[in-house]
């Protein structure tokens, strides 16, 4: 498990894809330390099995389902990326509950100045937009954001200076895919109430209290 608060900005040193599926080498310092072989590291936001470690970075391999839900596939040798190693079980809680596994990808739409921060607009699709909701917690490429304005095409956040500082998010353009994943919780309570099979589009997945009685008997 994650947090979304992000250690450190890493260096893609290599990535080689075969198919679809490869591995993927990234130079490092701050989340390699007391690392070892089998541990997670979250690579813009993607959960990511250490399996080679040296003094300035770690390997990990990358599976099919991974190149299918994520933007890895567009990752090139010397880009930055967020790394985040696994929350300890003593550690401090900063951001949400981040799992790092990756619903999908949304598209950045539009940067704009709102004063000492900047408001970034995402689009998604629809069976992504309905686990995100006003005030609620998002993570974009890793980070834990808090979502600031949602719509039925998109939604937007607010980055202040620090997190724009250490991430890679304002060093997108506009177009540009990142991963997402919405509040894990959000899913859950979804699926208990039969809400993740109902159609965004229609309005259907609308809780009601014929809904609420259905599941409390």
């Amino acid at each position: 498990m994650f947090t979304g608060i992000i250690e450190e900005l890493g260096t893609v040193r290599d990535i080689k894809i075969n198919g679809n599926s490869g591995q993927i080498s990234i130079a490092a310092s701050r989340v390699i330390n007391a690392t070892k072989v089998g541990d997670s590291i979250a690579v813009n936001g993607i959960c990511l099995t250490v399996t080679r470690l040296v003094s300035d970075g770690f390997t990990a391999d990358v599976m099919p389902e991974t190149m299918k839900r994520t933007s890895l596939s567009i990752l090139s040798r010397g880009d930055k990326v967020n790394l985040e190693r696994a929350m300890a079980a003593d550690g401090r809680f900063g951001g949400h509950i981040v799992s790092g596994h990756i619903d999908g990808t949304g598209t950045v739409k539009e940067f704009k100045k709102d004063g000492n921060a900047v408001w970034v607009t995402i689009t998604a699709d629809k069976n992504i937009l309905k686990f995100i909701v006003e005030k609620g917690s998002i993570a974009i490429d890793g980070i834990s954001l808090t979502v600031a304005e949602v719509t039925d095409a998109c939604f937007g956040v607010s980055i202040i200076p620090h997190t724009a500082d250490e991430t890679t998010l304002l060093s997108k353009h506009v177009g540009d895919p990142v991963n997402l994943e919405t509040d894990i919780i959000g899913k859950y309570v979804a699926k208990l109430m039969g809400l993740e099979s109902r159609d965004p589009g229609t309005g259907s997945g609308s809780l009601t209290m014929d809904m609420l009685e259905e599941v409390l008997q």
